[in-house]
């Protein structure tokens, strides 16, 4: 390894993209007290912030490193594996705070079962050098989900201070779960037209 990929390792890029992985365990800590479940104000706006910081680095580690021009294969690699890591941990934890209940389950459900299939088809189309632009309405699914999730975070202690802040991060779920049946959809079309080209027999 060149020094100069030793360098782009801990470029501030890719230092942005590991805050967002170790931001993960830290929300998760937010609502641990004497190793229970719990919830309360405090841990509900700490968690926020943590929540709030980690979003951020999802628009600066991409935007500084295509202006910096310090895209490295660790940060394409790590990138979206953060993102997935922040969205579907948050989304099992607030299951697991009954602040996302019912009917609102499906929402979480129909988002992680996307992240997995385009996980899996993006790593196959990889194998066959193959991508898959992202699309301008794909980068809308993702604002309108990390604002739920943010609502929803606050939950209880964001309803003392704005009505109906539950609500409004549901009712962003739901639009985000099927803005996240589109997207996932035009990819798996998208992506599918060169697995049903590939001449090769892959084994599952």
């Amino acid at each position: 390894m060149s020094n100069a990929q030793k360098l782009l390792i801990f470029s501030l890029p890719n230092v942005l993209t590991y805050a967002r992985i170790l931001a993960v365990p830290l929300i998760v800590l937010c609502f641990f007290t004497e190793g229970q479940l719990a919830s309360s104000d405090t841990a509900r706006w700490v968690a926020l912030f943590i929540f709030a910081l980690a979003s951020v680095t999802d628009f600066l580690d991409g935007y500084l490193a295509r202006r910096w021009q310090q895209i490295s294969n660790i940060g394409r690699m790590l990138d979206p594996i953060a993102d997935k890591l922040l969205v579907s941990v948050v989304l099992l934890l607030l299951v697991g705070l009954d602040t996302i209940v019912d009917w609102s389950l499906w929402a979480a459900v129909i988002i992680l079962c996307r992240e997995i299939l385009v996980s899996g088809l993006r790593e196959y189309l990889a194998a066959l050098k193959v991508s898959v632009p992202v699309s301008q309405v794909a980068k809308w699914k993702t604002a309108i989900q990390m604002i739920a999730i943010g609502f929803l975070l606050a939950g209880e202690a964001g309803d003392k201070v704005l009505p109906y802040t539950s609500e409004i991060g549901l009712t962003l779920l739901w639009i985000s779960a099927i803005v996240t049946i589109y997207t996932g959809w035009d990819y798996f079309r998208a992506g599918m037209r060169h697995v049903i080209e590939d001449p090769k027999d892959g084994a599952a």
